[in-house]
């Protein structure tokens, strides 16, 4: 995890000068979130922390929850990561044990806040993974079916084409990375989304 640890220090300094808002949304997750660079302009009037670190896997979310969401204090949380672990071959077991590890700290620390999944990515870059991809979400979608409060938001169908296929005009050239129509497309959705900013 050393290798995070530049970004994470920065992320802390950010909680440590807005620890006077405790009636935030907080976004965390890996560089879909952190490249959300237009996340405040997105959701106007709301009080939102981008809290994304690059590269992240939903491992390394859960290894640093103690340090940067629990310390976020935040009214609710929206998280997004698996996507990474899947591209360095982890299984979908795997990652699912990590959301396990996940779910377990926000229930320790954070019981009462409300926890919003996005759907890992149908991306074009990763497309001959795409079975573990809907198998992880699959498996991280029954969890959160048996757990109060959280929520599955299925951003991975409207992502695909009418031949069930990645719509490249959501992704970068890269074909990873969300472009501005990928993050139009994820407010559209989030901003549905009663426990997010409603509760």
């Amino acid at each position: 995890m050393i290798w995070y640890e530049d970004e994470v220090h920065q992320l802390e300094k950010t909680i440590q000068s807005t620890t006077n808002s405790t009636n935030r949304t907080v976004f965390y997750g890996s560089s879909s979130i952190r490249l959300w660079k237009t996340l405040e302009q997105d959701f106007p009037g709301k009080q939102v922390l981008n809290m994304g670190f690059g590269g992240s896997t939903l491992a390394a979310c859960s290894w640093f929850f103690e340090r940067l969401v629990v310390p976020a204090q935040p009214r609710t949380l929206v998280f997004y990561a698996g996507d990474n672990d899947l591209g360095d071959g982890r299984h979908a077991e795997e990652v699912y044990l990590f959301f396990c590890a996940l779910t377990g700290k926000m229930q320790q620390y954070l019981p009462d806040v409300p926890f919003t999944f996005v759907a890992i990515k149908p991306s074009p870059a990763r497309w001959h993974i795409i079975d573990r991809i809907r198998y992880t979400n699959h498996l991280i979608r029954q969890k959160i079916e048996t757990l109060p409060e959280y929520h599955f938001v299925d951003t991975y169908t409207p992502m695909l084409d009418t031949k069930g296929r990645p719509r490249w005009d959501l992704f970068e050239s890269d074909g990873l990375h969300l472009s501005p129509k990928g993050y139009a497309l994820w407010q559209h959705i989030l901003v549905q989304q009663p426990q997010i900013f409603n509760k």
